[in-house]
């Protein structure tokens, strides 16, 4: 790639990135804009960049690319964002919904760049994965132009061009083709697909089970305990992500085995006897499966689907319930068959978004 002129702005929560130069391996793209400058927004900005300036807040020991440069805090007025070819959001998901909301004046729906997500959440209160708070703040054609990334991808191994495989996927086979083209280097494979749904629902759940993982290593478990909670995790994800395609084990099995992962270490902090606001307050960044965990309750009430490792992390984070006792509870449940027992409401919730996208919940949609 070619030198670019980035700038990371802070504060939309957390900010963004904008290029001024050629740098896309995608015909005339000239300039990107990365909302978010987090650990994540950060990384894939030096990644497009393939960059010398530090992060004062986020992988301190990286140092940036000077085409890397801060706009901010506010967001960039319509004429910087309608210049851009590429537009990253890297924020966290429960501030997704009001910042589309401002950018949604700002944009040009004829003429929209390449749309990214990389957030991985699901809203409290809504329940709604990313694709529907788009839809909802921006109607179906920006949701069906809009591409996912997801995978198991640490910012600090991507940084150090350790090598990284992701899935990027889009309602549009060729804006994910788009996206991968954008991303796509020899250290970070991209493989695209057209089930943003179901890659977005396995990012936000593995982020629960994580915190799960992470409790049962405070608590002094090991190898064994990791093992069968991994297992069973997948298994309550086939069960909520039915008719939603295959949940990624990848990203899953990095999180819940890695003290790298924010949310599995909310869960080790929990298992070590601290208190969630202890944690939440000294963290330093966001864990998405805190407030995904608050959505992912009302999900298993209405389908009725078999949860117990899910509801368990709901009772510790929000009852008040102990790590200890909370595992000892679910070792107490009954012997259970090993098959995956599909609810009758599985497929329910992903036709209601089909259909908020003007797209039938065929049998071929819901086999899918």
């Amino acid at each position: 790639m070619s030198s670019a002129i980035f700038r990371i702005m802070g504060k939309i929560p957390q900010t963004g990135v904008r290029c001024t130069q050629n740098v896309f391996p995608i015909p005339h793209a000239r300039q990107s804009l990365v909302l978010g400058s987090g650990n994540f927004g950060s990384c894939l900005a030096d990644h497009l960049a393939d960059s010398e300036h530090e992060h004062p807040h986020y992988l301190k020991e990286h140092v940036f690319p000077d085409t890397i440069k801060a706009v901010g805090p506010e967001l960039p007025d319509a004429e910087v964002i309608r210049s851009v070819d590429v537009l990253l959001f890297a924020i966290p998901t429960e501030g997704l919904r009001d910042l589309l909301t401002m950018m949604r004046l700002r944009w040009d729906v004829q003429n929209l760049p390449l749309v990214i997500f990389v957030n991985k959440g699901i809203e409290s209160g809504t329940r709604a994965l990313s694709l529907e708070i788009i839809v909802d703040t921006c109607g179906q054609e920006v949701a069906k132009a809009s591409t996912f990334i997801s995978g198991p991808s640490f910012a600090k191994e991507i940084i150090k061009r350790q090598p990284t495989q992701v899935s990027v996927v889009s309602l549009s086979l060729q804006h994910a083709q788009r996206a991968a083209a954008v991303f796509h280097q020899p250290w970070f494979r991209c493989y695209t697909g057209t089930d943003p749904i179901g890659v977005e629902l396995a990012g936000a759940l593995k982020n629960v089970y994580a915190i799960a993982a992470g409790a049962a290593a405070g608590l002094g478990f090991g190898d064994n305990t990791r093992a069968g909670l991994i297992t069973r995790s997948l298994a309550e994800m086939t069960r909520l992500g039915a008719r939603m395609g295959l949940p990624r084990v990848g990203d899953l099995f990095l999180t819940c085995s890695s003290p790298t992962s924010r949310n599995y270490t909310v869960g080790f902090r929990l298992g070590k006897g601290e208190t969630l606001e202890a944690i939440i307050s000294t963290l330093g960044s966001v864990a998405e499966g805190v407030t995904t965990t608050k959505g992912l309750h009302e999900i298993v009430k209405d389908l009725g689907v078999y949860a117990p490792i899910a509801e368990a992390v709901y009772e510790v984070l929000y009852k008040g319930v102990s790590a200890a006792d909370m595992s000892r509870q679910l070792m107490a449940e009954p012997a259970a068959d090993s098959e995956v027992d599909l609810p009758e409401r599985a497929g329910g919730p992903v036709e209601e978004l089909l259909r908020k996208l003007g797209i039938s919940p065929g049998p071929e949609k819901a086999a899918h």
